[in-house]
């Protein structure tokens, strides 16, 4: 049977600041062990190899007569035992001079001082010495260190919980990104992502919720038709109107799934490649019979993208402004500021000011305008979406002759600027 883990760990196995910080002082404790062991090791070295240099001593009595002359040696005593030296005398002997240890100074008043002790306090000398020395350092390394490493982690605390939260399910959570260590890029990176993440979980979920919408119109139309047919035969202009419903249905699933595509960002749309984006307008405009007006600098624009999202881009604004237009459609191409412009505009009602930006939301109509004006409300929103996939961008302005007029810009290749 396998071993479960226990239920209560360790706290320093929890806790990353309590293991910074116990590494921290337990390596300043050993560093500390390790000088006062080599310390030692050398002042006992020291001391065996140490010989006190011999000095010449005369003593005389009162008169003055030489009682002992000779060389003095200093003999090795512990500390607070006084001083004892060793005399060779000129005459052969050998003499012994013991000095008692020093009596301390007497005190302000005068009065004599206390006894000197013997040798060092037990807590000052070896091993103790060493031990308060140790404990000392690692106090000051502890009060010192504790603050910067637990404000270090507090930072990873904040990260983890987000991450919790974020795992459980709040998309919005963020993390505070402070300084500019490995720590706050980490939340950078993580606040970046989560973003992402929302805004695509969000517009999933819109696309979904509004496509549910779109699709029941149509399949409501076929049902409904089959029911009134009653098994009979379906009379041409019926038939016309069954397969209307259906080619809607078919383009809706295909923009659903194509701006699926688009937005998970990774995803495969097809080659990049050299697109020839005169020759690309000019087929499309064919189609619809609209007018195509190329300028003498823009003959030749090469764009790096894929070929069948942009001519899905200019298909689709060609198709809003036939469906909208009262009058011809032009469409011009030109070279501006290192960027291939394309211009559809058309002579329609016009997009007020403050519709601007929201036509370009997916499944968002204009007041007044149904299904019956066709389309689903996804076309603007998915050449946004393609521009944007080509580095690009699009929006929508006053045509000078009435109506809109619709700008897509895309990077031109380098050599083209």
């Amino acid at each position: 049977m396998a071993s479960t883990p226990m239920a209560f760990s360790n706290p320093f196995s929890r806790r990353l600041y309590l293991r910074i910080w116990l590494a921290v002082v337990g390596g300043v404790a050993v560093l500390t062990l390790v000088v006062g062991w080599a310390w030692r090791m050398a002042a006992e070295q020291n001391a065996q190899t140490f010989s006190p240099p011999s000095r010449e001593l005369v003593l005389r009595n009162a008169q003055g007569d030489i009682v002992v002359r000779g060389l003095a040696t200093r003999q090795r005593m512990d500390p607070g035992e006084g001083s004892e030296y060793r005399i060779e005398a000129e005459s052969g002997e050998s003499f012994s001079l013991q000095m008692a240890p020093r009596s301390p100074r007497p005190d302000r008043q005068g009065r004599p001082g206390a006894p000197a002790p013997h040798g060092a306090a037990f807590w000052m000398r070896p091993p103790f010495g060493f031990v308060w020395m140790l404990a000392l350092v690692g106090i000051a390394v502890a009060v010192g260190v504790f603050p910067i490493i637990r404000r270090l982690t507090q930072r990873l605390v904040a990260l983890q919980r987000s991450v919790q939260r974020f795992g459980e399910g709040d998309l919005s959570v963020r993390v505070p990104a402070q300084g500019h260590d490995e720590i706050a890029d980490l939340a950078r990176q993580f606040n970046a992502a989560a973003g992402r993440i929302e805004t695509l979980v969000n517009s999933h979920k819109s696309l979904l919720a509004n496509a549910s919408h779109e699709l029941r119109s149509p399949l409501t139309r076929i049902r409904m038709g089959l029911e009134l047919m009653g098994g009979q035969q379906p009379s041409p202009a019926f038939r016309e109107e069954i397969l209307r419903n259906i080619a809607e249905l078919d383009q809706l699933v295909d923009e659903i799934l194509l701006a699926s595509r688009l937005d998970a960002r990774e995803a495969d749309v097809g080659t990049v490649e050299e697109v020839d984006l005169v020759g690309l307008a000019a087929e499309e405009c064919a189609r619809i019979d609209a007018d195509l007006e190329v300028d003498a600098t823009a003959e030749s624009l090469q764009v790096q993208g894929v070929s069948k999202l942009l001519r899905r881009a200019v298909r689709n604004l060609l198709e809003n402004a036939r469906r909208y237009s009262q009058g011809e459609i032009s469409v011009r191409i030109l070279r501006q500021h290192g960027q291939a412009e394309v211009r559809v505009c058309d002579h329609g009602p016009g997009v007020p000011v403050a519709q601007r930006e929201r036509i370009f939301e997916p499944f968002y109509r204009l007041p007044g305008a149904s299904e019956r004006s066709g389309g689903v409300g996804l076309g603007l929103a998915l050449v946004r979406s393609i521009a944007s996939r080509h580095s690009g961008t699009v929006h929508c302005e006053d045509h000078a002759g009435g109506g809109a007029c619709f700008v897509l810009r895309l990077p031109l290749q380098p050599q083209q600027h």
